[in-house]
């Protein structure tokens, strides 16, 4: 799912193409895509983009007369500029949204079609209450952090506490904080507080001015929670840049958190619960157990 630079630098990108322009019209191919019907879609043709923002993950589109479009790409979205009037993309397509100078096309190539398009009159309702990580103090931050006691990898990724940040970021936030993503929240120290602190922002913004780089030239078209250049997400039994380690992970449901053993959690595996089921108590509980036990660092295959 795009997270806050991704959607940061989509929010600049589209802005600069369209801001002031009037949204000629909005084509869907998907019906599912839109969850809205009072105002209906069509109240937004003809109105002028005033804004484009990002609130939280989602990119709203500010129009003139109070109105707000809102697009959530969820895990698989993701916008293409193309030629006024282009066709919408057969298989991946759900939507179009035409302007004098292009066409902004939604697609989701996915069997379960999440994305979403809202129309409302205000936005209270996708208001979920996190704060601005780039935006805010220490103390606001610990605040947040602090005002439930869960594991740093949930807490991290609530939106109702964090704004904008997801699995991916999540995972090389805490690596380059060198904390475990099963620390609890009200267990931390002040000293660990900061460092958190510290590498959510340098993280972010590090990131948001790379793919702002990469997106001067064009339209950004390589947005993924995979990178090449990430510390530890989807790097799973690759080394660690830091210390040389396999990456570790939990996997749970459709979302997994990857992390570097010796580098966050002081050698200790932290449980993956469908491999603990396999092994039962031949889990390794370190780090040194698991590269005795499988060399290569290469745990034993999941069941299926």
């Amino acid at each position: 799912m795009p997270e806050l630079p991704d959607v940061t630098v989509y929010v600049e990108s589209i802005a600069s193409r369209i801001a002031g322009q009037p949204l000629q019209g909005v084509r869907v191919a998907s019906p599912f895509v839109v969850r809205t019907f009072d105002p209906p879609l069509s109240a937004a043709s003809g109105r002028r983009v005033l804004e484009v923002r990002r609130l939280g993950k989602r990119i709203v589109f500010i129009l003139e007369g109070g109105l707000f479009l809102v697009i959530h790409l969820m895990i698989a979205g993701r916008f293409k500029w193309l030629e006024g009037g282009a066709k919408i993309p057969g298989k991946v397509g759900l939507a179009a949204l035409d302007f004098p100078s292009g066409t902004l096309v939604l697609t989701e190539a996915a069997t379960k079609k999440r994305a979403s398009i809202h129309l409302a009159r205000a936005l209270d309702e996708f208001e979920r209450g996190g704060i601005e990580p780039l935006a805010s103090t220490l103390d606001e931050f610990e605040s947040a952090l602090r005002r439930e006691n869960h594991t740093l990898k949930r807490s991290l990724t609530d939106p109702r506490l964090f704004s904008g940040i997801g699995n991916a970021y999540s995972d090389e936030i805490l690596h380059r904080a060198k904390l475990s993503p099963a620390l609890l929240t009200r267990k931390m120290s002040a000293d660990e507080v900061r460092a958190l602190f510290e590498a959510t922002q340098a993280v972010l913004k590090e990131w948001t001015e790379r793919l702002r780089q990469e997106a001067r030239e064009k339209f950004p078209e390589k947005v993924t929670a995979f990178r090449d250049d990430f510390a530890v997400h989807g790097k799973y039994k690759q080394p660690c840049p830091v210390c040389g380690t396999a990456v570790q992970r939990i996997a749970y449901a459709e979302n997994e958190t990857n992390y570097c053993p010796r580098c966050q959690t002081g050698g200790k595996l932290l449980s993956d619960r469908s491999l603990a089921r396999l092994l039962h108590d031949d889990w390794p509980r370190t780090i040194e157990e698991l590269e005795e036990r499988f060399p290569a660092g290469k745990p034993a295959a999941r069941s299926s």
